[in-house]
């Protein structure tokens, strides 16, 4: 399978890319400069009004990293693990994602809630469903977060800010998605509402 290939001389490094790059921080840099211009065309691309689905969530990710991996907006066929963490067997992706768009898309998009607290039960829910099926060999986690942001946007916030997430509150964050295995979805609502407060904070906004 080519999405478990890596790029011969990058020490298994780098998976297998259609510029046939093999330095890690080069493929990295290239991911978030191509993570920032489809942020922009997703923006511009769903309305305030739209109701997310399983298409879609495959769309933010061809669009992001479809000029680097041929797998690239497809549901993963390889096994992943973090830790001594599984995620979803890949047999069984393409059903839960259409779980996920009757279960929880179609009840919480579009996120036009009223007060901070519906708002951010939405966020939290589906964030920690999409990451639990880890649906993409790569990205599941940017991709979550561009799902996020466009969500938020619905409901009249600013672009978050996920500086925490990403630094001194990662384990946490782990932590808070492994709960969700038990349908527990307070330890996410609460990182998300301190996201939804620090954006806030940071654009002024009340």
């Amino acid at each position: 399978m080519i999405e478990d290939q890596y790029e011969e001389g990058s020490h298994s490094q780098v998976l297998k890319n259609i510029p046939g790059i093999k330095n890690l921080q080069q493929i990295e840099q290239l991911e978030t400069t191509e993570l920032l211009r489809a942020n922009d065309l997703l923006i511009e691309h769903y309305g305030s009004g739209h109701c997310f689905t399983a298409k879609d969530i495959c769309f933010m990710h061809k669009s992001w990293l479809g000029s680097l991996y041929a797998w690239a907006g497809n549901y993963r066929n390889v096994k992943i693990s973090k830790d001594d963490f599984t995620f979803a067997n890949p047999e069984f992706i393409p059903k839960l994602m259409r779980d996920l768009e009757t279960d929880f898309l179609s009840r919480y998009t579009p996120c036009n809630f009223i007060t901070d607290k519906e708002m951010t039960e939405a966020l939290a829910v589906v964030h920690v469903e999409l990451l639990l099926i880890h649906p993409f060999r790569e990205g599941n986690g940017r991709v979550a977060r561009l799902l996020a942001t466009l969500m938020a946007l619905q409901a009249g916030l600013p672009l978050l800010d996920f500086s925490d997430i990403e630094g001194r509150k990662r384990e946490a964050y782990f932590a808070a998605v492994r709960a969700g295995l038990d349908r527990e979805y307070s330890p996410m609502g609460k990182i998300f509402s301190e996201v939804v407060s620090r954006t806030k904070k940071i654009y002024g906004v009340k």
